[in-house]
């Protein structure tokens, strides 16, 4: 097994559940019950990802993700019986690269973290050596470090990913399902692409807290989004 995550759930059946389908697919799985524990073993010891409940005791899944955030750029998976729009959004905007909802697709939920898994290895690979340089915004891949007007801005993981994607493919429209396909690697949509559009919003927004006059991600109504060179 060349993966290991960590599953912050205190339903230990729905984490045992997670588990198994884990292991069955190569991928190492340690389970915690507790908030503050798993945020201690999240910060202190090596994930390629971590999935998280929001309801938890001692500390809820929000604040275990803005803190693992605040320290570390490994993907976090929200799982969650909390469906509202309200709640995707928050999670989102402190750091989750994405969001499930119980009941959910045991099938699924090993393929998003796989995917999630592939991405923020590819993208840390030794081989991701060059950098990308376009509209006063600088990319170091190798780093994954992003630089507006030579000021370091942070960014998440997937809003990372998602701005190196726009910059490597510059000037042409992408549709929030092409882009969610492209960065989240599912083709079963199953209204997701919620989720492109507040990583866009999240980009933008700290873009423009970097003093950048003119943001080069537009709006396209109707079809999706343009990165304009």
């Amino acid at each position: 097994m060349n993966s290991r995550i960590l599953i912050i759930e205190d339903d230990i059946s729905i984490a045992e559940l997670q588990r198994d389908y884990l292991e069955i697919n190569h991928i190492a799985a340690e389970i915690v019950m507790d908030g503050v524990e798993g945020l201690n073993r999240a910060l202190s010891e090596p994930f390629d990802l971590i999935v998280i409940d929001l309801m938890l005791p001692s500390m809820n899944g929000f604040e275990i993700c803005r803190r693992i955030r605040e320290k570390k750029n490994i993907p976090m998976m929200i799982v969650s019986a909390k469906k509202e729009d309200f709640d995707k959004i928050r999670a989102l905007g402190l750091g989750a690269d994405d969001y499930m909802t119980k009941p959910f697709s045991p099938s699924e939920l090993v393929a998003r973290i796989q995917a999630h898994i592939k991405r923020y290895k590819q993208l840390t690979g030794t081989e991701q050596q060059d950098l990308i340089e376009m509209n006063a915004i600088r990319v170091d891949k190798a780093a994954r470090k992003v630089f507006v007007l030579n000021e370091e801005v942070i960014f998440t993981t997937k809003e990372f990913d998602l701005l190196v994607f726009f910059m490597e493919h510059p000037n042409r429209v992408w549709t929030k399902e092409q882009l969610f396909r492209q960065l989240w690697y599912m083709d079963d949509l199953n209204g997701d692409v919620f989720t492109v559009v507040v990583h866009v919003g999240r980009i933008r927004e700290k873009l423009k807290k970097g003093k950048l006059s003119e943001l080069p991600i537009e709006t396209i109504w109707g079809s999706g989004y343009r990165y304009n060179s």
